[in-house]
């Protein structure tokens, strides 16, 4: 795990993470949350949706985000302030996700990071956007 405090951090900094998504994650996560949305859960329900088959919950992509931010930029310690989101297409079962984020702003006086987040399938095709705003740690455990 990676730890960095707001002075060991860069504009155009970027870190990744990739998950390719399986039956398993959209039966364990609709079990933590409680989301049995059919479209996620049913096949043949989602068979009459405009997606026309099953699809990942939004939220589960969201927490690829929680992911990079938490482990790896800026890392251990760090704390969600805000999550702005565009939901821009689908993640299906199979596709792999590939989660950016960039720091686009360094707020010094406030210990606070803007961060670019974006994710992409392995087709490249943006599935989310949006902008964070987070605290790092202000120490090194």
């Amino acid at each position: 795990m990676i730890e960095k405090t707001i002075n060991d951090l860069n504009l155009g900094e970027r870190a990744k993470f990739s998950k390719t998504i399986s039956e398993s994650d959209i039966y364990l996560y609709a079990g933590i949350t409680g989301d049995f949305n059919p479209v996620h859960i049913n096949k043949e329900y989602a068979k009459n949706t405009f997606f026309k088959k099953r699809i990942a919950h939004g939220m589960l992509i969201v927490g690829f985000i929680s992911t990079v931010i938490g482990t790896k930029l800026p890392g251990y310690g760090t704390i969600y302030i805000s999550q702005h989101l565009n939901f821009i297409a689908p993640a299906y079962i199979g596709d792999t996700v590939t989660t950016t984020v960039e720091i686009v702003d360094i707020l010094l006086e406030r210990n606070r990071v803007k961060l670019r987040t974006i994710c992409k399938n392995q087709n490249e095709d943006i599935i989310l956007s949006g902008e964070a705003v987070v605290s790092p740690s202000k120490i090194k455990c």
